[in-house]
């Protein structure tokens, strides 16, 4: 009996917990599509991975799961704006901005590599550095040929300083096209210059150690202009994690851009300040939290 009377008194409980389960959402998965890779050897995909993860988890509602699924095709710059904006099989990407690019879609305005894009040391053919030694103005810099993809912003901004610009739509094939002499040399980030270097081991390359182009060009994610939803997710996420210092925490200690910070030597660099005309108005130039110390406009 006593038994019984303590298995009556547990069932009033037992119905609660359970209508409270039952009440509870279930759990449902926010599946993401992102680009499958990127098509330079930059070596700053896990960190932007990881970023856009870490921005999706702070934003998410409790019974949430985020998982990030990348396409099954590996695509160009344009050709990933192109699909961004037509195909429903891809959420997010990540670029350089342009007035043109956010025509296209819709950019979060959070430059998710602080700076580093804008900061362009150079690759070269690794017997040409006593020839780079000898530049001291940007017009001496301008009788060289530059090397660029046909797509890229860059390729704008260098000509609209005055600079001489080879460009090629495939690139990879920059590589090759530089090791044959067919141009100079390869601006790149600070953030991808020794990946790629690294991933060219026998192309008689090197890093040039004395000049640095310098401009504002901020990477951010980008999503459809409709999907206003995924927008303010992605932002209200990096946001927080700003304000929380983790992204700095994220970015400072990331295997792709600790050593490029340390390797990079910039304050030994003679610099060449370049404009930007393509940048948007609404770039946030002003806000010192978005912009590490080194690369600051």
């Amino acid at each position: 009996m006593r038994q019984l009377l303590k298995t009556l008194l547990l069932l009033p409980c037992l119905a609660m917990a359970t209508t409270a389960a039952s009440d509870s959402p279930p759990q449902v998965t926010l599946e993401v599509n992102i680009p499958r890779g990127e098509i330079s050897n930059s070596g700053h995909l896990s960190y932007v991975i990881a970023l856009l993860q870490l921005a999706l988890e702070k934003s998410k509602q409790p019974h949430e799961r985020i998982e990030l699924v990348p396409i099954e095709e590996d695509l160009t710059q344009a050709r990933l704006i192109a699909e961004l904006i037509r195909s429903p099989d891809l959420d997010v990407i990540w670029t350089m901005t342009s007035r043109e690019r956010e025509a296209l879609i819709r950019p979060i305005r959070i430059p998710i590599l602080k700076g580093l894009l804008g900061q362009r040391v150079f690759l070269i053919r690794a017997d040409r550095q006593a020839e780079f030694s000898r530049i001291k103005t940007i017009a001496q810099l301008a009788q060289l040929r530059a090397g660029q993809g046909s797509h890229w912003p860059d390729t704008e901004i260098l000509r609209a300083n005055g600079l001489n610009v080879h460009t090629s739509p495939h690139y990879e094939l920059l590589f090759t096209m530089l090791k044959g002499g067919r141009f100079d040399y390869f601006p790149r980030g600070i953030n991808e210059a020794w990946p790629e270097l690294a991933a060219h081991p026998d192309e008689g390359l090197a890093i040039e150690s004395e000049l640095l182009l310098q401009y504002p060009a901020p990477m951010y994610f980008f999503v459809k202009h409709e999907d206003s939803a995924l927008a303010q997710r992605i932002e209200k996420g990096l946001n927080m994690i700003i304000d929380s210092g983790e992204m700095d925490t994220l970015f400072l200690n990331h295997p792709s851009i600790k050593p490029v910070l340390e390797s990079a030597a910039l304050t030994n660099r003679r610099v060449f300040m370049l404009n930007n005309p393509t940048l948007p108005e609404q770039t946030p130039l002003h806000d010192r939290r978005l912009w590490i110390t080194c690369c600051a406009p």
